[in-house]
């Protein structure tokens, strides 16, 4: 405890940037965490709510469905089904923006983490080296303190590094569980793709059989 008062009391400066990236590693993950819990839907029950009016060919009950599920899962399937009636024969090229638009706001502030996390084991390692040389200099000035001085000054500096690696740590935790959700979201994306592209491509074989036979003469 004295080395950790010690550290906080006298390094301060150098730990302030180390203290402000918790705090943006904290912000961004409550912002995370709230906002997919907010939008999170099960995928299995967005297809099936949809998949028997799509078959039917009834987009706007489709379209209802899609949202009365809400959240970022059912906007995606609502875009799917106006591209559907409105663009079917490039439905996927369109689809594939709604979705990569999709997965960017679910990226969102993801960068601010990677960040953290490479950035904070240089933070502790710069206070780790400040405080070793201030140490030095306060030996050279008072001629002496022997080996106690010496290592209470070390331990106090590796306050610093410890501090910015635990930082750093879960930084690179929490951001790759987020990443982990976002690929999550991205297959129930792929699974919306699938039913959307099989009710088209069973449209079109009607379609061309309704269509006037061109008669050869």
């Amino acid at each position: 405890m004295e080395l950790l008062w010690f550290a906080l009391s006298k390094d301060w400066p150098v730990l302030m940037p180390i203290a402000a990236c918790s705090v943006l590693l904290f912000a961004v993950t409550i912002e995370r965490v709230v906002y997919y819990r907010r939008n999170r839907r099960d995928v299995m029950d967005c297809v099936n709510s949809m998949e028997r009016n799509l078959q039917h060919n009834n987009l706007q009950a489709a379209l209802n469905a899609a949202t009365g599920i809400g959240g970022l899962l059912g906007e995606v399937a609502a875009d799917g089904i106006r591209i559907l009636h409105e663009q079917k024969s490039s439905f996927e090229r369109h689809f594939d923006i709604t979705t990569n638009l999709a997965t960017r706001r679910l990226e969102r502030n993801l960068p601010v983490l990677g960040t953290v996390a490479t950035v904070s084991p240089y933070l502790g390692l710069f206070g780790t080296v400040v405080r070793i040389l201030l140490t030095f200099g306060e030996m050279s000035k008072g001629g002496g303190g022997g080996a106690p001085m010496i290592m209470f000054g070390i331990g106090s500096a590796l306050i610093a590094t410890a501090f910015g690696l635990a930082v750093a740590i879960s930084a690179v935790a929490l951001n790759n569980y987020f990443h982990t959700i976002v690929g999550r979201w991205e297959e129930d994306f792929q699974i919306l793709k699938i039913v959307f592209l099989t009710v088209a491509d069973q449209s079109r074989p009607a379609a061309a059989a309704s269509a006037p036979k061109r008669v050869e003469i």
